[in-house]
């Protein structure tokens, strides 16, 4: 906490927030989910000792939903393996007077939740490695069918287009115009966000993705620093550095996962990066955030197109309703686009590589201090690109900012002389936001839903509007 900004965060007793919805409403409704999971898991369970683990583990999460429900004091996290970690965590309870649910800043509640729900697994024989939101992931990424489609038609055709003009003077215009749109691709693919559409059906998913979506939500991008992001990259190709490494913080699995893998096999196969390092969590994290299993995953059901979307999940069976048949030209796209994948992973090109400071309980404000080593090694990237709404809250402090701060500011220790180059792409999604113009928030506030003269941020709240941030460190 020593290092955090001093400007006040986000706290669940803020009535006016979506700290506030988020405690009373979406966290109940995200822990019964994964009662559910662990419960369907046990039912097919054979070995005794497992099914006994499972149930103890149902057990716990329906404390853990009640204290949450009933305003408990938030106890300390067991020790589960990883002493320094729930040190930290407990000690920051103690610093912040053992606080209640309804009284308690709103990340470190979230990041404690997950954490919480991670010591019921690891402090078992036979669930230690299980994902209680692997499901939904996967389910998520089928239902995401039409775009990935879509999008593996286009990459196909510009990796292809990019091969062969090659040799061919160099286009920087359309360069610029294919990587605009590929950052545009791999902003808005993070609509999808299964922590907080847990009321969305099918074809509300469909209306959230497709180059059409895309298209008419251009205009909700509030800052836009797309153009200075290429820049840096087409810089440091035209000083012939031999090697350019770009950094993905990762957010969501399934379709947003398929849009960063896009956005890195262009950056690779035009020559802006000669390496992609993707950052994924350890442990299952704010339902949908990407484990390193989710990326082989998503590899193993783009390689066999056909049998991944056309074999019918358990709803589909209980409602004897059969997928759409995959065409030979979309099994053969997705194929490629396999291929191409497996391939920059096998040549050392896009490589995977966790940390599990990405699921402390503070803020990017604490990283310099408390994860010097991730620092140094974040440096060595020409770029780093925090994907989604989480990683956003972490680097301005989760905090109460005024809207026109600075985006560097609002970094603190990652900003102004951090020696990282920072870009944040992010849907909004909660009350922070900062870099805007001048009286655009009001402005926005006053739009229909955008919470008027109730004191609430709402038009920050549902995905609509995005922004492109970046802080050069240097």
């Amino acid at each position: 906490m020593e290092f955090d900004t001093k400007t006040p965060k986000y706290a669940t007793s803020d009535p006016t927030s979506f700290a506030s919805d988020s405690v009373r409403q979406r966290w109940p409704v995200i822990l019964t989910g994964a009662i559910d999971d662990v419960y369907r898991a046990v039912s097919k369970a054979d070995d005794p000792e497992r099914q006994a683990e499972g149930k103890k583990i149902v057990e716990q999460l329906g404390i853990l939903k009640y204290e949450v429900q009933h305003d408990r004091k938030l106890s300390p996290i067991e020790d589960d393996g990883y002493p320094e970690e729930i040190a930290a965590y407990n000690k920051e309870i103690e610093d912040l007077g053992n606080p209640s649910w309804l009284d308690v800043p709103w990340l470190f509640a979230e990041c404690y939740m997950y954490r919480r729900i991670s010591t019921f697994f690891q402090l078992t024989k036979h669930w230690r490695n299980y994902d209680i939101f692997a499901r939904q992931k996967i389910d998520t990424f089928r239902t995401s069918r039409n775009a990935v489609l879509e999008l593996a038609s286009r990459y196909r055709e510009l990796v292809e287009e990019l091969r062969a003009n090659k040799d061919v003077t160099h286009d920087e215009e359309a360069e610029k115009l294919l990587f605009a749109e590929f950052f545009d691709i791999c902003l808005w693919g993070n609509a999808t966000d299964l922590s907080l559409l847990t009321t969305l059906t099918y074809d509300d998913i469909q209306k959230l993705q497709g180059s059409a979506a895309r298209k008419a939500a251009e205009e909700n991008i509030l800052v836009n620093d797309i153009p200075a992001t290429y820049e840096i990259l087409s810089k440091a190709r035209a000083e012939g550095r031999k090697e350019r490494r770009v950094d993905l913080v990762l957010d969501n699995a399934g379709f947003e996962l398929y849009v960063d893998l896009a956005l890195a096999g262009f950056l690779l196969s035009s020559g802006l990066a000669t390496q992609v390092v993707l950052r994924p969590k350890s442990l299952p994290w704010f339902v949908s955030d990407v484990l390193p299993g989710d990326f082989s995953a998503l590899l193993n059901a783009i390689a066999n197109p056909k049998a991944f979307f056309e074999t019918q999940t358990e709803d589909e069976q209980l409602q004897d309703k059969m997928p759409e048949p995959v065409s030979d030209k979309e099994a053969q796209d997705l194929v490629f686009v396999f291929q191409e994948w497996a391939n920059l992973h096998a040549e050392g090109q896009l490589i995977m590589r966790p940390n599990r400071y990405w699921t402390a309980g503070g803020s990017f404000w604490r990283l310099p201090h408390q994860a010097p080593a991730l620092h140094d090694d974040l440096k060595g990237a020409e770029l780093v690109i925090f994907k989604g709404d989480l990683n956003y809250r972490k680097l301005t402090g989760d905090a109460d900012w005024d809207a026109t701060t600075p985006f560097q500011e609002a970094l603190g220790p990652m900003g102004k002389g951090s020696g990282v180059n920072v870009l944040s792409l992010r849907t909004c999604k909660a009350d922070v936001v900062v870099g805007l113009p001048a009286g655009k928030d009001e402005e926005l506030r006053k739009t229909d839903g955008g919470g008027g003269d109730s004191g609430a941020r709402r038009w920050a709240w549902h995905g609509k509007w995005a922004v492109v941030c970046l802080s050069q460190g240097s």
